[in-house]
């Protein structure tokens, strides 16, 4: 049988008309035929709501007594005897009378869940766990009912049930939620308009945020890709220049004006190697969309208005932010530009934002590509220049005669126009073209490659030398400038890696992120091995789930000290760009050579806590081994006296000193080696599959036979545990209990099962313990409040939780409704294991 479905009516405030909501869709599937029985509701003696009981079948509550009262709670094996399709369990969040089955009504729920059983439920947001802080600061209450907020996330459906202030305390004041006694009390301050308004905003934003992830998981599975502007989601495109903070500021002020309004700030970086954005640049910018509640991210793409529309499309964004561009008008003969293309294909489904700048038209607006070769279009326009410019520029001076001197220079022009598109091969092909076109048809003889003036000779000599020499300055200009470009960038990188070494914030995957993306990769990996003919081993890795193997099988490799390789896949990288990669390489390795110190750090103090704890154990147990000790020595010399004549009582009593004083000598020094050996890492629990009432009655032998009362339920799973861990973990619980425990008020030690654990509790009726310090007594040689030396030197605590986590388990202190403590042990069950016979003696004895 399958899980069943969880459907939750959740409400902003007690009153708002939840329980009448459950029970009005009850009667409706009552009516469609659907077997729905009443699990538990308390209907707190409103009378519209008791009366939308009537007609419906109510399950039989289970009666407890507690500290002399009787209480009604859900009886949770009765409901899984009944088995109804649908059950319905008011109050989640509501925690049950000690001596129930599970501390909370939700692990009731989980049960029933887990059976089949499909429930309905109801719980007000002020129960939320992560919203208790702020529910106390609105309204002064600590809730200390409250159910952990993923139990309400895996709801199968969450229906909101609102109500405003003004007509919730309406309803208030004609005493339909509380006596009329408690009306002007509640109205005045639980109840006040402002509380009330308060926690409606927080259910709101609680059930938006549940069902923007459905929205999302919805839209993922069925591979929606338009837009749907169910939520105000706004994305800013940055260049790394300055204007990217006005433009953050201003999405922000944006999403402002909308509830639940988002900001995501994308950067794309080009994929033909480094980027042309400043790293400090965009590291403020990160900073402060983060800072503003944006988040960041960084794409790579060649094609920059496709790549922003389909990150914009993929977030299901409703705006894009651009900021006005920085070129000059004669900047746009180059293209329309990003933000004229993003607008012009962004479609009816997404508004596209032009802001303006300080940084308008001040010339940037096409930054060089730094470091990179000239672009294909770049050298296909020099050549077509050098080639046939000549020959247009020849055509247009036949009809014109301007001289020898003049056509020599409108050629030598185009020569340097050449250079300056092309570089030098298109120029040089320029000037031999245009000094071959000089020849045939400007110098005598014309329309032949002869020249009879020999001055005429020496002019065409010196046009193609100017030619050839402006060409190669024209060249060396071009490259020096892409090189200090590529230089700027190297060093703006090489600072950040160098201020990341400094600050010590850089993780291995985050460097190798930052590879990855600087240079447009699909994958980056740190690959190691610990000599030449062992194999290698992946560091680290980031991009493609399966990184490679050797350095050999990347596209591009560096090392990274002697037995370690950067390798990085997607394409081949240029020479020019494995400069800066070693440098990245370099950095790799010293960053995980820091984080095996740093492990090793961890190991040194862990060693140096060990000798704590040995000087420690040395100071405690120096009078606490001496007391035993002392008893034992002082029988056993007054037994082998010969000076008296000891009665047979005497010498009785005097055995059973030794006895008592041998039994704590044991008991103490079994702690003592118990926690040397969780400190040293050397418990080895050895689990098996074990019945709880098997073990847990073991445990009991150290303490007086009337001192403790037992309830283990024969229908608890299996749990895999280590017998002889679990045995001595219970025994230093019920020890610790019975010792703290009221005189005459017996320890409880009971169980019961959750959806995949089993929880041992041993509570006790003591002073209890205070919230600040229900941690500290679990640390070794700790001992709470005013504990007598006698009694012990604070080990069993601390051994029995270091035994509970070697088993996989956790153990924690609670307060014990009414006073005292409560141990809680949470073991893992084995499912789908339980005794045959033990369930069919549990189902008969239920019937």
């Amino acid at each position: 049988m399958g899980r069943g479905k969880l459907r939750i009516y959740l409400g902003a405030a007690p009153g708002v008309g939840k329980t009448y909501a459950m029970l009005s869709e009850a009667h409706r599937r009552v009516e469609r035929g659907t077997d729905c029985a009443v699990a538990f509701v308390e209907h707190h003696d409103r009378p519209r709501t008791e009366v939308m009981l009537h007609g419906l079948e109510q399950i039989p509550r289970k009666e407890l007594v507690h500290r002399g009262s009787v209480f009604t709670e859900m009886d949770v094996d009765a409901v899984l005897h009944r088995a109804p399709a649908v059950a319905l369990v008011d109050e989640l969040a509501h925690t049950n009378v000690p001596g129930s089955r599970n501390a909370k009504r939700w692990q009731d729920v989980e049960e029933l869940l887990a059976a089949g059983i499909n429930v309905v439920s109801t719980v007000n947001i002020q129960h939320l766990e992560s919203l208790g802080d702020v529910v106390e600061s609105i309204t002064g209450i600590r809730q200390r009912e409250t159910v952990p907020d993923e139990v309400v996330r895996r709801a199968d459906q969450i229906e909101l049930v609102d109500m405003s202030p003004q007509a919730l305390r309406r309803r208030m004041a004609h005493g339909n939620i509380y006596q009329p006694d408690k009306v002007d009390a509640a109205l005045s301050n639980y109840f006040r308009p402002g509380n009330l308004t308060a926690l409606r905003e927080l259910a709101l934003l609680w059930v938006a945020d549940r069902v923007d992830e459905y929205l999302t998981e919805y839209r993922s599975q069925h591979k929606v890709s338009t837009i749907w502007g169910s939520r105000e989601r706004i994305v800013v495109g940055l260049t790394g220049g300055p204007e990217g903070r006005t433009l953050i500021r201003r999405a922000a002020r944006l999403a402002e004006k909308g509830a639940g309004g988002e900001v995501l700030a994308v950067y794309i970086a080009r994929s033909d190697g480094l980027t042309s954005a400043s790293p400090k640049e965009l590291a403020v910018q990160r900073t402060l969309v983060e800072d503003l509640g944006g988040t960041f991210h960084h794409v790579v793409g060649d094609d920059i208005p496709a790549a922003l529309l389909d990150f914009a499309r993929g977030v299901n964004a409703t705006q894009i932010i651009l900021g006005s561009s920085r070129r000059k008008a004669w900047q746009y003969v180059f293209g329309p530009g990003v933000g004229a293309t993003v607008a012009r294909e962004s479609g009816p489904d997404l508004d596209v934002h032009i802001v303006t700048h300080d940084e308008v038209a001040k010339g940037r607006g096409l930054p060089v590509a730094r470091g990179a070769r000239l672009g294909r279009t770049r050298i296909v326009a020099g050549w077509l220049t050098g080639v046939l410019g000549p020959v247009v520029l020849a055509l247009l001076l036949n009809s014109v005669r301007l001289g020898l001197a003049n056509d020599m220079l409108l050629f030598l022009t185009l020569t340097v126009a050449a250079a300056l598109l092309g570089g030098l091969f298109p120029a040089l092909a320029s000037a031999a073209f245009g000094s071959l076109l000089l020849n045939y048809y400007y110098t005598p003889p014309l329309h032949r490659l002869t020249i009879a003036d020999p001055k005429n000779i020496v002019a065409i000599a010196i046009f193609v030398g100017v030619a050839v020499s402006v060409a190669s300055v024209v060249d060396l200009a071009a490259r020096r400038t892409h090189q200090a470009a590529r230089l700027r960038a190297e060093s703006e990188i090489l600072s950040f890696l160098a201020g990341s070494v400094l600050r010590g914030e850089t993780s291995l995957e985050a460097l190798l992120e930052r590879v990855r993306e600087t240079f447009g990769m699909e994958s980056a990996a740190l690959l190691e091995r610990t000599s030449e003919v062992d194999p290698w081993t992946c560091a680290g890795s980031v991009g493609l789930s399966a990184p490679v193997a050797r350095p050999d099988d990347a596209d591009v490799d560096v090392p990274a000290g002697d037995h370690m390789a950067l390798a990085l896949s997607g394409r081949v990288l240029p020479a020019s760009d494995r400069r800066v990669l070693a440098a990245f390489a370099a950095q790799a390795a010293v960053v995980l050579d820091r984080q095996r110190l740093q492990q090793e750090a961890e190991q040194a103090r862990a060693l140096a806590e060990g000798n704590r704890i040995r000087t420690a154990l040395l100071a405690a147990v120096s009078h606490d081994l001496r007391t035993p000790l002392a008893g034992i020595k002082a029988s056993v010399t007054s037994l082998r006296s010969d000076d008296v004549e000891w009665s047979e009582e005497d010498r009785a009593e005097l055995l059973a000193a030794i006895e008592e004083g041998a039994d704590r000598l044991d008991h103490l020094v079994g702690n003592l080696l118990d926690m040397s050996r969780l400190q040293t890492g050397t418990v080895t629990p050895l689990i098996r599959e074990v019945d709880l009432d098997e073990v847990v009655p073991m445990a009991l032998g150290g303490v007086p036979e009337d001192s403790v009362e037992l309830d283990i339920p024969e229908s608890l799973p299996i749990v895999a545990v280590d017998a002889g861990l679990l045995e001595r973990a219970v025994a230093n619980l019920v020890e610790n209990a019975v010792k703290y425990s009221s005189l005459g008020t017996p320890v409880l030690v009971s169980a019961s099962a959750l959806a995949d654990r089993v929880e041992v509790r041993v509570v006790d009726r003591g002073p209890g313990v205070p919230d600040d310090a229900k941690e500290r007594i679990f640390e070794p040689f700790q001992r709470h409040g005013d504990a007598p030396r006698g009694a012990g030197v604070g080990l069993g605590l601390a051994v029995a939780r270091g035994f509970a986590e070697a088993m996989g388990g956790t153990l924690n202190a609670e307060d014990t409704p009414g006073g005292g403590l409560t141990m809680v042990l949470t073991l893992r069950a084995v499912q789908g294991r339980q005794d045959p016979a033990r369930l069919a003696e549990a189902e008969r004895q239920t019937t």
